[in-house]
């Protein structure tokens, strides 16, 4: 007879009668690493996952705005191709490094593992990951990341949750994007937050605009409760 599936399964883990396959063990491994190279340094790593389009790009530059004289802010962002977004985040005045997936449609932890030796990542306060814009395949990979952010933009429909559900079971809070949308689409933000709650009942839930600046502040003041949170560790 199986044993009960827990609520929130292990990244990269599914359970299989009375035994947890762990279907990711060497990308967890290197997660760990990653965490034990960042440790002495007390900074914190955000995983920041949506679809193509959700505004993650945006937000970066509107935090960069917002926090580069109040916290020191690093990114390392993932793109199938080109180094687009990595090149608005340096004009935000963020120390910004592309990964290039080379085709691949998320961010393992080996990629993040070499990219910390090309990036200048000790003095941070808050490492910053924008992940390849994908809802499926990101969960399932532990980045070494303190806390899983997941953008829902207002354009995408409120059904998102219970359509890919792994995701904001792993993650720890949603920012529901272009909030300046809401007059112009079928969208419903009490219907999106109920969906991603019985889902995940510690979902933490923003409504940020980047175009008019909405929600910003309750964004900015999150980022800042958690770097106090990490440095008081």
């Amino acid at each position: 007879m199986s044993q009960p599936k827990s609520n929130k399964a292990s990244v990269g883990s599914v359970q299989c009668e009375n035994t947890t396959l762990n279907l990711l063990k060497a990308n967890d491994f290197v997660a760990k690493a990653i965490k034990d190279k960042l440790l002495p340094h007390n900074i914190l790593v955000l995983n920041v996952c949506s679809s193509p389009g959700s505004g993650k790009t945006t937000l970066m530059q509107e935090t960069g705005k917002r926090l580069k004289n109040k916290l020191k802010l690093g990114v390392l962002v993932g793109d199938p191709e080109t180094e687009r977004d990595a090149i608005r985040i340096r004009e935000a005045g963020i120390d910004c490094l592309q990964i290039v997936t080379g085709g691949m449609c998320h961010i393992e932890a080996q990629m993040i593992l070499q990219a910390l030796d090309h990036f200048d990542y000790k003095d941070l306060d808050i490492l910053f990951i924008e992940n390849v814009g994908n809802l499926v395949c990101p969960a399932a990979f532990d980045l070494g990341e303190d806390y899983r952010i997941t953008l829902i933009a207002t354009t995408e429909g409120d059904d998102k949750p219970k359509k890919y559900p792994r995701m904001f079971l792993t993650s720890e809070l949603m920012v529901v994007s272009k909030s300046d949308l809401l007059p112009h689409v079928p969208f419903s933000i009490d219907a999106v937050t109920k969906d991603a709650r019985e889902i995940n009942p510690d979902l933490d839930v923003i409504s940020i605009s980047s175009l008019n600046g909405e929600g910003l502040d309750q964004w900015c003041n999150w980022l800042q409760e958690k770097v106090k949170q990490k440095k008081s560790q």
